[in-house]
């Protein structure tokens, strides 16, 4: 729906996913981020939102979870079937 061609600056600074909170008419703080890199994760952080990690594609290698966590996810899966647990969550 929205990509970094729309902002200034791209990720790790924050300014896409509030770009897109405030097209969407929602507070950077009742959104959530799903993310599987670690300035997707940073600029979720820099934004105030919310952010859980996927850590179950093939592009992730081991121990990827950990990194993502140590960037700022509260936390992280890996099947997206899991991803409404974790909407229910927060």
């Amino acid at each position: 729906m929205f990509s970094a061609i729309q902002v200034t600056h791209g990720k790790p600074a924050p300014d896409l996913f509030l770009f897109a909170a405030e097209r969407l008419g929602a507070a950077p703080e009742d959104c959530i981020v799903v993310e599987d890199s670690i300035p997707g994760v940073e600029a979720a952080v820099a934004a105030r939102m919310p952010v859980v990690g996927f850590c179950g594609g093939g592009h992730c290698p081991n121990g990827h979870g950990d990194r993502l966590i140590g960037a700022g996810c509260s936390q992280v899966f890996d099947r997206m079937t899991d991803l409404a647990v974790f909407l229910r969550e927060e």
